[in-house]
Formats: C-alpha cells, sequence, structure tokens
C-alpha cells in the first residue's frame, strides 16, 4: 500500500533516493562501501528495509562505483541511476532527476552507509515534515564529538538557518554539537528547482546537498530539523572502525530483541546473531554461540558454547553441544555434539542421536537413529532406529562421482565398518565390526567382510618390541 497523504487538496506521495555510488576509499576495499556487511546484511539492505517503513511509490537508488554489484542487492526493489563521476551528494541527488522531478510529494534523501537507522525514526521524520508544512526537513543528532559532521546553525528562535561543512565552519560554528546526519525530506519539486542553483564554490569542490537548505531560507521558505533520540541512529560508516562500531550497535539490539521476546542468553555481548535469525521463546543460547543467515530455532532448544548455525532449523527441544550445523534441517529432541558438523542438505529426523567428531553430508538419517561417535556419513539415506558404531565410514567419492549409501530400518553398523557406496543395506541387517562392505546387504542378514583371522603362536618373538630383543 502506498504512503500518500492529502495537504492542501493535493495527494502528497513519498519518494526515497538511496545514495550509493561511493567507493568508500577509507574502506580500504575494492568491495564498494554499501556492500559491507552489518550482522548478515549490507549496510544498503538494511538502509533500504528502513526506507521500506514508509511505503514510498518510488525507491531511486544512485549507484556509480561497481554499480552491477549494488544493483544486484537491490534488483527489483528499485529503479537505479547512475552517477559515473561523484562531485558530491548534491550531484548525487541531480541524478535522479529524470526519475522524480516532475512528481508531487515529498522525498527521502538517505545515505546508503547509514545501517544503524531505523524506520520508527524515518516514519517519525516524515510525520514532523507533513504536519509543520516543511519545504525541507534535516534530520539531526546531538553529538559529543561532533569533528567532520556537518553543523546545524540556528537562529535565537532555534530555527534553521543553515547547514555548515566541517572544512567550511568558523570557530563558533564548529563548537555546535548538533549535526547533520545526512538524512532530509524534501518537497519534491523545489528539491529538483533549487539543485539548479547550487555550485562547487566551496573548500571541497564539489556540489552540497547542503546548499539546497540555504536556497530555501534565502526565498523564506520553512526549513525545520528533527532530532534523533539516538546518536547511534545517525552513524555513518566510513571506514572498519565505524564499521565494527555499527555491528556492535545492531548486534545489541539484536539480542536485546530476542531476550525481550522470551530468549535466554547466558553472555549477550558474546552471542552474535545475524539480522534474519528467527528465535523462539525459551530457547536457551550460551557465550559464544554464532548463529548466521536464514536460522531458525524452536522453542526449547539448548545452543552451548562454541555452537554455530547457519542457514538452518532447529527443531524444539533440540540440543545442540560445540557444534557447527550448515544449512541443514533439524527436528525436535535430537542431540547432536560435542564436536559434531552437519554439513548442507542434512536432515536429522525426530530423536536422532548425532554425537562425538559425527560428520554428517548431504544425507538424511531417520527417526531415532544413533551415530554416537567418530563416523562419516556422506551421501546416504538412512532410515529409523539405525545404530552406527563407532569409525564407521561411507564411502562415497571415487575421485570423480559420489556415490548414494540407502540404509534401512533397524540397521546395526558395526564399529570400524567401511561402506562403499554405491550399496543398499536391507531392513534388520547388520555388518560386521571391521569389515568392509561392498555390495548389497539383503533385508535380515549378516555382511561380514574381513580377512580371517590367522595367529602364528611365538613369532611376536623375533620383533624389535619384544623385550627379549632389547
Amino acid at each position: 500500500m502506498l504512503s500518500i497523504i492529502f495537504y492542501e487538496g493535493i495527494f502528497m506521495t513519498n519518494y526515497a533516493i538511496i545514495l550509493a555510488a561511493g567507493k568508500g576509499t577509507r574502506m580500504k576495499s575494492d568491495l564498494p562501501k554499501v556492500l559491507h556487511q552489518v550482522a548478515g546484511l549490507t549496510m544498503l539492505e538494511h538502509v533500504k528495509r528502513a526506507v521500506d517503513t514508509m511505503n514510498p511509490a518510488k525507491t531511486v537508488t544512485v549507484v556509480g562505483h561497481k554499480a552491477e554489484l549494488v544493483q544486484k542487492v537491490l534488483e527489483g526493489q528499485s529503479e537505479f541511476v547512475l552517477q559515473s563521476e561523484q562531485l558530491g551528494t548534491g550531484h548525487a541527488v541531480m541524478m535522479a532527476e529524470s526519475a522524480l522531478a516532475e512528481l508531487e510529494g515529498q522525498t527521502l534523501v538517505i545515505a546508503g552507509d547509514t545501517p544503524l537507522i531505523r524506520g520508527e525514526s524515518l516514519k517519525n521524520l516524515l510525520h514532523y515534515h507533513k504536519s509543520h508544512k516543511n519545504v525541507a526537513t534535516i534530520l539531526t543528532a546531538e553529538a559529543d564529538d561532533p569533528f567532520g559532521y556537518g553543523r546545524i546553525i540556528r537562529n535565537q528562535n532555534a530555527e534553521v538557518i543553515k547547514i555548515v561543512e566541517q572544512k567550511d565552519a568558523s570557530d563558533y560554528e564548529q563548537q555546535v554539537k548538533e549535526i547533520n546526519t545526512g538524512t532530509y525530506v524534501f518537497d519534491n519539486k523545489r528539491l529538483f528547482e533549487a539543485l539548479k542553483e547550487i555550485n562547487t564554490n566551496n573548500a571541497q569542490g564539489e556540489y552540497y546537498l547542503t546548499d539546497v537548505i540555504s536556497i530555501f531560507k534565502e526565498a523564506d521558505e520553512k526549513v525545520g530539523a528533527y532530532k534523533l533520540a539516538d546518536f547511534d541512529e545517525s552513524l555513518g560508516v566510513n571506514d572498519r572502525v565505524a564499521l565494527a562500531k555499527a555491528e556492535k550497535v545492531m548486534r545489541r539490539r539484536i539480542n536485546h530483541a530476542h531476550m525481550v521476546n522470551g530468549v535466554t542468553l547466558t553472555n549477550p555481548a558474546s552471542t552474535y546473531i545475524d539480522s534474519d535469525v528467527i528465535i523462539a521463546p525459551d530457547v536457551v543460547i550460551e557465550a559464544n554461540v554464532t548463529l548466521k543467515g536464514q536460522t531458525k530455532i524452536e522453542t526449547g532448544a539448548i545452543l552451548t558454547n562454541g555452537t554455530y548455525i547457519v542457514d538452518s532449523v532447529i527443531g524444539e527441544n533440540t540440543v545442540i553441544t560445540h557444534s557447527m550445523i550448515e544449512a541443514s534441517r533439524i527436528e525436535k529432541n535430537v542431540t547432536v555434539g560435542p564436536y559434531a558438523h552437519l554439513r548442507p542438505n542434512s536432515v536429522l529426523e525426530e530423536a536422532v542421536h548425532v554425537g562425538n567428531f559425527v560428520e554428517v553430508k548431504a544425507s538424511t538419517l531417520g527417526k531415532e537413529t544413533k551415530a554416537g561417535h567418530l563416523t562419516y556419513i556422506g551421501n546416504a539415506e538412512v532410515g529409523h532406529d539405525v545404530n552406527f558404531g563407532a569409525g564407521t565410514i561411507t564411502v562415497n567419492y571415487d575421485g570423480q562421482n559420489k556415490y548414494k549409501t540407502i540404509i534401512g530400518n533397524h540397521v546395526f553398523v558395526g564399529s570400524n565398518s567401511t561402506i562403499i557406496a554405491p550399496l543398499t543395506i536391507g531392513d534388520n541387517a547388520l555388518t560386521a565390526a571391521g569389515s568392509t562392505i561392498h555390495k548389497d546387504v539383503p533385508v535380515d542378514s549378516i555382511a561380514i567382510g574381513r580377512g580371517r583371522q590367522v595367529n602364528k603362536e611365538g613369532y611376536a618373538k623375533k620383533k624389535p618390541h619384544h623385550p627379549n630383543n632389547k
């Protein structure tokens, strides 16, 4: 649903311009600055999600450095315009003229490197702009250390006079702590009219977007400022230090939200949860746990110290102990670990146990199947109530191709069995400990694949290890 208001007899629509053209030289990276990640999402995605709370009729993203990479992130979610030469924020907004200039409404302008901005704050900014009937509204914040930021200069009536950039600020102006966050709402038509009047007569030799504020003031048009309650939201990321700060703030927010929703974090400061992770109430997460990507944790699950889970579903009342889970699905009442590794496309059905140093890859283990320790199960379809003895290996790769192992229900796989795929082990079968199995095993059969033991009495006396020979 589009956000449309009735304003002075005209239907007014919201639009948005996201500035994402810069390389980000101080990041010391070939990756466009806005594509660096915070809590599992690019900074650009965080900004876009916040912008979406305004329900803009059009979102235009200004791209430049490695434009194709930036466009790929927002493919199908935005229009794009190219700023081939970076000549300042004003110049960047000029690039959107063909997409927006003649439209009635108000336009948000926001930088793509401000991942901490909240959608609620943008909605409040928009409401303030509309209710005060401003031609322009600046999003501001109070900074303890305002160095490097543009300053908001007000008169004795607290009205905004101008914005002055750090390099152009007088000594007095540099003492001002109210800073420009670089986010604005403008009357759309007036924005593009004013942009035609700005120039590069400044310390940077660039087109400052802030100059349109002075143009509006000189025309006695109403300019306002809405101050953020939380300075952190204004953080623009220009280097790796700021990126780390943004990460810290975002993770603190994420962890706080989960705890409020009923999740126990025994040490929140050392718990890393990405933005899109879903966690049900009554989950317990110990220290040094990492949850990434599209992970979902169901109620009653316990994740112990050192567990790493990415793009996986963890079922109810499952216990994961110091293990790694990748792109897999685990059903309820399962136990995993310690030191287990589930590789992509693995499925553990209800009440499965995968224990110490067990690796499962692209396999399904049926209900109540157990692999207690020191086992590799790869490219296998395993039935229910199967027991794997220690040291079992499914040999699924011949150097060129992967092959499948099918194991039926109620099978007992003896310790140190080597199962060479492709083959099928039928229901209720047993493989003898120490066997190499390379042929199908019929239902209800015992498979023995080992050489006959031969004892040579007295022969050990001839060997170097024997005490008689030392």
